[in-house]
């Protein structure tokens, strides 16, 4: 997964973002409404972002708050930019560069995985709440699913089986997820187990 991929999954989630007519509506699955969803995905990716280029060492000392009072259109406008610095860290991020997340020391395809994630997963949340008619690229659910959840048989929708592997939605013949995480280190790295 590369910067391409989140500029694609940013993209996809403004869709939904594009349609809700109220950012004050809830999003009882984050517990939280729309505008908060969108700040909190402004927040993650420049944190990404962030992580990846001070490396592998886990820091302390960095925080952002966007303001959720700012409006709707300055929120998605402040979301476009923090998507447009963690493409641009991932795109300038060399093959061996790995930072810090809480569930594993990702290279730049982990962070783009997560950066993804966050906002396939989260649009959906959205478009759940507002019953707005929306999924998201197959192909890059795919990506997400093979690179982030590599355990997760990936017959069927995509889209479901991603909802399903964050703990959303309950899948035919399968465990409900209830504690989920993913793995953001490289592949390479995987241990062949589920992490619960």
């Amino acid at each position: 997964m590369t910067g391409d991929s989140l500029r694609r999954a940013a993209s996809a989630a403004r869709e939904v973002f594009d349609k809700a007519p109220d950012p004050a509506a809830p999003v009882a699955v984050v517990a939280t409404d729309v505008a908060g969803v969108a700040a909190h995905l402004i927040t993650v990716l420049v944190w990404y972002a962030h992580d990846l280029a001070a490396g592998p060492v886990q820091t302390g000392a960095f925080e952002v708050r966007p303001r959720t009072d700012a409006g709707l259109p300055e929120l998605l406008r402040q979301l476009d930019a923090a998507v447009t610095v963690l493409a641009r860290t991932l795109d300038g991020a060399g093959p061996d560069e790995r930072g810090w997340h809480d569930w594993g020391v990702a290279d730049a395809c982990g962070f783009a995985g997560m950066g993804c994630t966050e906002l396939l997963v989260h649009a959906g949340d959205v478009a759940e709440a507002l019953e707005l008619d929306w999924t998201p690229p197959a192909d890059l659910a795919d990506a997400v699913l093979a690179r982030l959840f590599p355990w997760a048989e990936t017959d069927g929708d995509p889209a479901a089986v991603l909802r399903w592997a964050t703990g959303r939605t309950a899948l035919p013949g399968r465990e409900p997820v209830t504690s989920w995480r993913w793995h953001c280190a490289p592949l390479d790295e995987w241990d062949g187990a589920r992490p619960h």
